[in-house]
């Protein structure tokens, strides 16, 4: 007889308490300090009335900072971007609540007293007050359009790679556009981007829906960021061999088949952990690029294959992560678990979710040093260079330096 879970996203992200938690079936209880964690409720085999077991669930708290560091400027670059879209380059206060909202609007509203540097609000008794951007902030904006330009070729190749995740090498339309904004495309893909690629893309309806579909596979775009990690690390010598496996006590593996891991501060694995983790990181599975129709869901090679599917998805986003209601939205397209959300907590060194922010988020810890994204986009640094203008301390994701600027 089985206890159902109770475990949902919403419930995860309410949680406040902690217990254990493993990443991988079978390994004994490890004892760790109460500080920083949740408690995981999770399904478990029941007999004699006694409670199910809860797991424990370390915070990085580096990553939560994330969030916190990424609502000023949201904010910012969303107001940016309404001023920007109006005939005149100017919006009218009073419309700004048509805009965003009648709460969201005293957001903004605290922005734009905030921030003069980036935002100038003009009118008076003879005219209604309006808000532009500052000749400044102006001429920061306007190398975005370049910042656009050197984004296009990786957009088109990470929707390429995207369309060949999929089973069937196609996702709704409506799927893209849910993350679009975190793909980094343009709100107008459909009609700026798409047909100028008719090569690569074409957009067919099925089942009633309109579905971006991959015209031609490239194989030399089947290789996933783990690869291309592994093979700057040296994982390959110079004849395109495998070396020797490198064995660390971090849970670390220079493993061609292996995943960077990054556990909480507070997570300390026992050596029977790392034992089961030696084994599962060793272990070979197919690309995620292969079909995985073509697969037995209980072989754990197929289940270490989602885990490289869920990594694929997150690397090919601007800032390496997404929300969970995004990534559980592709269930169908890349045939995942159906208990999404406990894979990806016993995953816990390769992925991160976050409860901070107005919905729960996904993180691929080795992105980030800390709370620095380590590798930004073209358009990632025109934002952040724009952002820059508030006064907030920027670190250069390339050389690590700060600038001289304090965001209050």
């Amino acid at each position: 007889m089985q206890r159902r879970s109770m475990i949902s996203l919403r419930q995860f992200c309410r949680c406040d308490s902690m217990h254990k938690i493993d990443p991988f079936d079978g390994v004994s209880s490890i004892p760790c300090q109460k500080s920083g964690s949740m408690w995981i409720p999770v399904k478990q085999k029941s007999s004699g009335g006694r409670r199910p077991k809860k797991k424990i669930y370390h915070r990085d708290y580096e990553l939560d900072r994330v969030m916190d560091l990424q609502k000023k400027p949201s904010l910012i670059l969303q107001l940016k971007s309404i001023i920007q879209s109006q005939k005149q380059q100017c919006l009218l206060l009073r419309d700004l609540e048509k805009e965003v909202g009648f709460v969201r609007k005293w957001n903004f509203m605290a922005v734009i007293e905030k921030y003069p540097s980036i935002f100038c609000v003009s009118g008076g008794s003879r005219e209604p007050p309006f808000v532009t951007l500052t000749q400044k902030a102006e001429r920061i904006a306007s190398e975005e359009a370049e910042a656009r330009r050197l984004m296009e070729p990786i957009l088109v190749k990470n929707l390429r790679k995207l369309l060949m995740l999929s089973i069937d090498c196609r996702v709704p339309l409506e799927k893209i556009e849910f993350i679009g904004h975190e793909l980094g495309l343009p709100q107008d893909f459909k009609t700026s981007l798409i047909p100028k690629y008719p090569d690569f893309f074409s957009v067919k309806v099925v089942n009633g829906k309109a579905c971006l579909n991959l015209e031609n596979w490239d194989s030399s775009l089947a290789v996933t960021a783990s690869e291309e990690r592994l093979a700057r690390e040296g994982v390959y010598d110079s004849t395109g061999k495998r070396k020797k496996v490198r064995i660390t006590k971090d849970g670390n593996y220079l493993g061609p088949s292996a995943f960077k891991m990054s556990f909480a501060a507070g997570f300390r694995p026992n050596n029977s952990y790392l034992e089961h983790l030696e084994r599962w990181q060793k272990m070979e599975f197919p690309s995620p690029y292969l079909n995985a129709r073509r697969f037995e869901v209980a072989d754990p090679k197929a289940r270490k294959r989602v885990v490289a599917v869920l990594h694929e998805l997150l690397s090919l986003t601007m800032e390496k992560r997404m929300t969970s209601a995004q990534l559980d939205a592709f269930h169908s397209e890349y045939l995942l678990p159906s208990r999404l959300l406990l894979c990806l907590i016993k995953h816990h060194g390769i992925f991160y979710i976050t409860n901070k922010g107005a919905r729960s988020t996904v993180f691929l810890k080795e992105a980030y040093d800390g709370s620095i994204l380590r590798d930004k986009c073209p358009l990632l640094l025109f934002n952040s260079r724009f952002v820059a203008l508030s006064g907030r301390k920027e670190i250069d994701s390339c050389n690590g330096t700060p600038t001289s600027y304090v965001f209050s």
